[in-house]
């Protein structure tokens, strides 16, 4: 479980990152709203408690569970939707000793293990429609529980991470030109059904969401957030107006967007710290991700590399979805941004996520 480590091969540039956005983003959220700074403080604390911890633990013995974790992912989401807690129109959380707990932030890290176990051990089939087709029945069944809470973004997020570790495991070049070739005209069609009315693809909300984004001077009181979030960002400027800045016509204090200490948080930071500091939390999540995948092709086997890539895709993909939609560039869809967005299960997660990513890479290739 525990193993003789080489104190050199701690990442302590990748933890000085990881320190450095998460404390930006206490600072933002405070901003954003004063009473969420101190539990924010909390979840950092414990983060940093797992992400010691998790850094210690040898990645292969964690492995070892990898059927486990699965199992218990699906259970904790077939567990949202029995017993989980609705908050606008979604039931993605569920109480734990008292304690509000989403556990579809949980699955991503426990899926990216289960994954970087699954194709390691079959990589010599990894082009194959069996193991292909297994592949896609085993994510199927969280994308589908997660999907039906209702939570688009997220079922997004973690296709994307599962196409990453295809990727990464080898999956032929073949086969992945053949599957764009189709997937591509598809996502076209896809696209002008869901502007027809009474189409079957997504909730309400959803389409209008997508049509707000596609011409919001039709339907202003939908594109509202993502209009005064542009301007947030927009009005910031260079170096922004400071944070806690007590004009009465900011974000957080006229309230034109709804809880912009998650999903919006970028809004604040654009606003409050400029177009410096809005660079400053990309160049940050940037150099996280550069530094897993780093890590990821000097790891010691293709299970460290999977669970690298995999948690450099979580943070990359979530970081454009999340800044995406607050400049606009993507339909209005709730994802927190890393490390910066107020909540306590994603935050700590993510530490926990990055303490294994940290113990891969105290465990390098030998040369």
């Amino acid at each position: 479980m525990f193993k003789q480590y080489q104190l050199r091969n701690y990442n302590f540039r990748l933890l000085f990152y990881i320190i450095l956005v998460t404390i930006m983003g206490i600072l933002i959220v405070g901003s954003a709203q004063e009473s969420s700074q101190d539990k924010q403080i909390f979840g950092m604390a414990i983060g940093m408690v797992a992400l010691i911890v998790c850094s210690l633990i040898d990645y292969h013995f964690l492995l070892k569970f990898q059927w486990l974790m699965y199992l218990l992912c699906v259970a904790l989401l077939v567990a949202v939707l029995i017993f989980g807690k609705e908050v606008n129109g979604a039931t993605r959380w569920i109480l734990i000793f008292g304690i509000q707990f989403q556990p579809s932030e949980l699955a991503k890290v426990l899926l990216i293990l289960f994954f970087s176990k699954l194709l390691s051990d079959y990589r010599e089939y990894i082009n194959t429609v069996r193991l292909i087709g297994a592949s896609l029945i085993l994510i199927g069944i969280p994308l589908f529980l997660v999907y039906k809470e209702p939570n688009l973004s997220t079922t997004i997020a973690i296709t994307l991470i599962f196409c990453s570790l295809l990727y990464v495991a080898g999956l032929s070049y073949k086969i992945i030109g053949g599957v764009l070739a189709v997937v591509l005209p598809l996502v076209i069609i896809f696209f002008s059904l869901i502007v027809q009315p009474d189409q079957p693809f997504f909730h309400d909300y959803q389409q209008d969401r997508v049509l707000a984004w596609l011409e919001p001077e039709k339907y202003p009181d939908i594109a509202y957030q993502q209009l005064n979030s542009k301007m947030a960002i927009g009005s910031g400027q260079l170096y922004g107006k400071g944070l806690d800045t007590n004009e009465i016509s900011s974000v957080k204090n006229g309230n034109f967007i709804a809880e912009p200490q998650t999903d919006f948080i970028f809004a604040v930071a654009g606003e409050e710290l400029g177009f410096i500091g809005c660079c400053a939390i990309i160049i940050l999540l940037f150099l996280i991700v550069l530094e897993c995948i780093w890590m990821g092709r000097k790891a010691r086997d293709l299970e460290g590399t999977l669970i690298c890539c995999g948690m450099g895709a979580f943070i990359g993909f979530q970081s454009f979805i999340n800044i995406g939609v607050a400049t606009g560039l993507l339909p209005n869809t709730g994802i927190p941004l890393p490390f910066v967005s107020y909540g306590l299960t994603s935050l700590v997660t993510l530490f926990i996520g990055m303490g294994i990513v940290l113990n891969v890479g105290m465990q390098p290739k030998k040369y």
